[in-house]
């Protein structure tokens, strides 16, 4: 009934300061049916030209090494830059990466196709850091990421069901096409969102460090990263079990026997669980707290992992998946929700807050899929979920016990400088 009533709500209010939250929403739902579509692709592709699963995760890894590269000189490229124009560089680069990782045919190919789609990605993250940050009040801040993980779970949700209809057969330029499509949607709700938001009022970034140099940047990323370690150490490990799935899932669907068209339900059972509890996470971090509800459910999600080693059956495959999504999809709003209270409490260093966020964000991605494929060589698929929920089980009671008091960044940071 709550998924309705939101949806009803985009609907009726067009013109309240509610609707550019929903059709950011909306376009992020396309955005992912086509992101969803690629990210399941890749994989497949890449072990279509004959690499091992550990190149694999070496190949695909590389697109988070020029994630964080280009991390460190956004500040410089985009020093004042909002949402609207970060997303329309998100579009762009979005039309090269297909055609690129469809008719590459050698690594340094593959290697530049990676380059794009780590910095769309990025891009695309700051680009909703920046949107929650500026254009929704502060307690609104988890509520807002919980509206943004549900529309992209459900695009996660369809895309890989899509692309295994499409695949089963054979590879060829259909479900690229089809991404294509998506992909042209999205960027019609954008233009709807471009619209909306001039009627909004947004709050701008202070002009408050202009153009240092890099040293200095690099002394206050240092700084920054210093005081958000406990959140940060959770965004990197969360996105290390994100690449994970997306690395050996897809493998491992298409190793079903039996489910031919339905091989794509392994990724579906990881990503539902956002869009069925994402709606009641802002009642539970307020009653929490958002730190310790990220590392409770990480503590659990991490454990529901370790069962995939003892299980053959596709079907209890998909269900031990689900169940451990379903406490990993609370930790992702709550974490999210904390990254956009520092940053605006910390106006005068929202970039650095978002950028060092992000590359937390691309070290997951680089150590995740290099890890996954290492491990799926030496341990088997099952086997490396296995030692990842034993990692992540002892990484949250570490986070537990350390970490007791809230963080304040601007004090932090004053003490510092």
């Amino acid at each position: 009934m709550r998924l309705w009533k939101h949806f009803r709500q985009l609907l009726i209010l067009p013109r309240s300061r509610q609707a550019p939250m929903y059709f950011l929403g909306l376009m992020l739902l396309f955005w992912t049916l086509y992101e969803g579509m690629i990210a399941y692709l890749t994989p497949l592709v890449i072990a279509n030209a004959g690499f091992s699963k550990t190149m694999i995760g070496i190949i695909i890894g590389s697109a988070s090494v020029a994630g964080a590269l280009f991390d460190f000189v956004a500040c410089r490229i985009f020093p004042q830059a909002t949402f609207r124009r970060l997303f329309l560089f998100v579009f762009i680069l979005c039309l090269t990466y297909p055609i690129l990782l469809f008719k590459a045919n050698s690594l340094l190919v593959y290697l530049i196709a990676m380059a794009i789609w780590g910095i769309y990605y990025d891009l695309k993250n700051i680009s909703c850091l920046d949107f929650v940050a500026r254009a929704t009040k502060k307690t609104e801040h988890t509520e807002s990421f919980a509206v943004i993980s549900i529309y992209q779970s459900i695009g996660f949700l369809i895309g890989p069901i899509i692309v295994g209809i499409f695949v089963a057969d054979a590879y060829d330029w259909k479900p690229f096409a089809m991404a294509y499509i998506f992909l042209f949607i999205s960027f019609c709700f954008f233009l709807g969102l471009l619209f909306l938001s001039r009627q909004t009022k947004v709050k701008q970034p202070k002009k408050s460090i202009p153009q240092i140099g890099f040293l200095a940047e690099w002394n206050l990323w240092r700084k920054v990263s210093v005081v958000l370690f406990p959140v940060l150490f959770l965004g990197f490990f969360l996105n290390t079990i994100d690449a994970f799935f997306w690395t050996i899932g897809p493998l491992i669907a298409e190793s079903f026997v039996g489910l031919n068209h339905f091989a794509g339900l392994f990724m579906t059972a990881y990503t539902l669980p956002a869009l069925i509890v994402g709606w009641g996470v802002g009642s539970l971090t307020r009653k929490f707290g958002k730190k310790r509800t990220s590392y409770v459910t990480l503590l659990i999600g991490s454990l529901l992992l370790c069962p995939l080693l003892f299980l053959t059956n596709p079907l209890f495959i998909v269900i031990n998946v689900f169940l451990s999504s379903l406490s990993l999809s609370l930790c992702w709003p709550a974490l999210s929700g904390a990254y956009a209270d520092y940053i605006s409490e910390t106006d005068k260093y929202a970039k650095e807050i978002e950028t060092v966020v992000d590359c937390s964000t691309n070290i997951g991605y680089v150590v995740g899929p290099v890890l996954a494929g290492i491990s799926a060589d030496h341990f088997g698929n099952a086997g490396a979920f296995f030692w990842l929920g034993l990692v992540g089980a002892g990484i949250s009671i570490m986070l537990l016990i350390t970490t007791s008091h809230p963080i304040s960044v601007l004090k932090s940071l004053s003490k510092r400088n």
